[in-house]
């Protein structure tokens, strides 16, 4: 891949995986009700990524609270195990296309948006 901005997209888990999807990563903490692991096509799943247990459940995917979801989820990507992880996104997405997946119905005002956002700034 040519040195930039890497190319990362967001994507819900449900959707059809395509050849263009590069490295598909999912990025939630608890596995997607109702999808199986051949129907998910994974490349990995990197739950250690995805925000506190405390935040999810405080966040619900309200999106009058996504500014401060956003601002308390990166706060929490400085966090030893989370900057690993993160760290590893970083070097999937300087080889090729990664695909973050979430499970959410709006992904747009999900963590993988948000690790979107931070991978290619």
């Amino acid at each position: 891949m040519a040195k930039g901005k890497p190319d990362v997209q967001v994507r819900r888990i449900y959707e059809q995986p395509a050849d263009r999807d590069g490295n598909r990563v999912l990025v939630d903490r608890v596995w997607p009700r109702g999808m199986s692991k051949d129907d998910a096509a994974l490349t990995e799943w990197c739950k250690e990524v995805a925000p506190s247990t405390e935040l999810r459940k405080w966040y619900g995917h309200d999106p009058e609270k996504f500014d401060e979801f956003r601002r308390r989820y990166r706060a929490e990507l400085d966090q030893p195990e989370r900057a690993e992880a993160l760290g590893h996104l970083r070097e999937l997405a300087a080889r090729k296309r990664l695909t973050l997946l979430t499970g959410t119905k709006h992904p747009v005002i999900s963590q993988a948006a948000v690790l979107s956002d931070v991978l290619t700034s």
